[in-house]
């Protein structure tokens, strides 16, 4: 009995001890964020009445930061504690995150399919649904590029950070074609995945040496290339003021008129533009799922297990006899040719296009969507294009934040922001991204 006592004295000071130096640490990190808030965030200038500038205290502001510091590393302290302890119950996991998976999937798509019902049901009309449809659309946009690039990053495992440059090229082919040509958007559409999965070969072959930092440098110069060539190649792009009056997607033919021959009167339906905006949704919907299955079907094949392998060891590829040049000359095409149909989606949306829709923070963003949600993870990709482009949205419409910050506060002006805290949160806490596990391409079976 007094071994049991002492054993559980020890364990008790260990624990105390232990929960000393985490608050120990969690101070530290706020002391630090206290000093380094005080010359950037304690005062803001505003412009006086005449020609000097006043300062404005935010004290407010610089406890909450540091108490938010605070909260975050002694929750990351305490979260890594108890990892630690449960360790030897990682083995359940991957069985886990399969079944969460194959749950989260149907629902997910059950939401995204009614999101037009439901927005219209909570708003109390189609018409006041405008701005939850077009923020699905948007949503699905990046779910799509993401599926896209998901190929590319994470599947063969080839660093790009120049993937904009074909959603530009898929843009810009739909306008162009359209408007000089008047090829309908259902032409268009096939022609500019074409010519996107073109320039993704076209950047695959200088590049098939390169892995790494190097892929990195060369796939971001390729981006800036493009981009650049749109704003001198006037004659060509239109500059930087861009290309309008792009015409507009057709219900395989009928129109989104008032008049007669429209979608409205063909269907007998009272005319509302928001007709064209539920298609919209829908049509991209339905492009993203392709894009889903496709990848889907692709891993399951010998050359989805190439890319796969290509990711693991490149060396280890070409001993087995795997053509590492089609490997991944095929991954790059394939991943610019859904980017390309997302471009040509985006110009019929929009009807215009100019190059600062195709910077290097649009490719920025796309591949944190893929690290965040887990590289070669479907559901994941899906879930982080959710938050990513949805929390901000999100953010904007809670009023309580508006109190706490003033009433000037706007999340998008620190969207920038959020991606750099969504991005260290993950590396702590999930370096592998959301659904790090993920359904193996092939199974062995047992013998009988």
């Amino acid at each position: 009995m007094a071994g049991t006592a002492t054993v559980a004295r020890t364990g008790a000071g260990a624990a105390s001890s232990e929960a000393a130096a985490i608050v120990k640490d969690a101070l530290l990190y706020a002391l630090v964020t206290l000093g380094l808030s005080i010359p950037i965030v304690s005062y803001r200038t505003d412009a006086g009445q005449g020609t000097g500038l006043v300062l404005t205290s935010r004290w407010g502001e610089v406890v909450i930061l540091c108490a938010a510091v605070f909260g975050l590393r002694l929750a990351q302290q305490l979260f890594l504690a108890g990892r630690s302890r449960q360790r030897a119950r990682a083995k359940a996991e991957p069985a886990t995150a399969s079944r969460a998976s194959a749950l989260i999937a149907p629902f997910t798509l059950g939401i995204a399919l009614a999101l037009p019902a439901l927005a219209a049901l909570a708003t109390g009309g189609l018409s006041e649904s405008r701005y939850w449809i077009d923020l699905g659309i948007l949503i699905l946009t990046y779910v799509m590029l993401g599926w896209g690039l998901n190929i590319v990053v994470g599947l063969a495992g080839l660093l790009d950070l120049g993937y904009v440059a074909f959603y530009a090229v898929g843009a810009y082919s739909y306008a162009l074609l359209s408007t000089v040509f008047g090829l309908s958007f259902w032409i268009c559409l096939p022609l500019a995945g074409l010519f996107a999965a073109g320039f993704g070969v076209l950047l695959g072959f200088p590049v098939l040496r390169l892995r790494g930092d190097y892929l990195a440098i060369v796939t971001l110069a390729f981006g800036e290339i493009i981009r650049l060539v749109l704003i001198n190649w006037v004659d060509f792009s239109g500059g930087a003021a861009g290309l309008s009056s792009i015409p507009r997607a057709s219900f395989f033919g009928i129109p989104f008129t008032a008049g007669e021959g429209g979608f409205a009167a063909t269907f007998g339906l009272d005319f509302n533009p928001m007709h064209r905006v539920v298609f919209l949704y829908y049509l991209i919907l339905v492009l993203a799922l392709i894009t889903n299955i496709v990848t889907l079907r692709m891993r399951r094949l010998p050359l989805g297990r190439a890319w796969e392998a290509l990711r693991e060891d490149e060396i280890a590829c070409r001993s087995l006899g795997i053509n590492t040049t089609m490997t991944k000359l095929t991954a790059f095409a394939l991943g610019a040719m859904f980017a390309g149909f997302a471009g040509s989606f985006f110009a019929v949306r929009q009807g215009f296009v100019s190059p600062e829709s195709f910077n290097f923070l649009e490719s920025a963003i796309i591949l944190a969507i893929v690290v965040l949600g887990g590289m070669g993870s479907q559901i994941g990709v899906a879930i982080a294009a959710v938050a990513m482009v949805g929390g901000p949205e999100l953010l904007r419409n809670l009023g309580f934040l508006k109190a706490v910050f003033g009433d000037h506060f706007d999340p998008n002006e620190y969207r920038l922001l959020l991606f750099g805290l969504a991005m260290v949160a993950m590396m702590v806490f999930r370096p592998r991204g959301l659904v790090a596990e993920r359904e193996p391409s092939v199974r062995l079976g047992v013998a009988r």
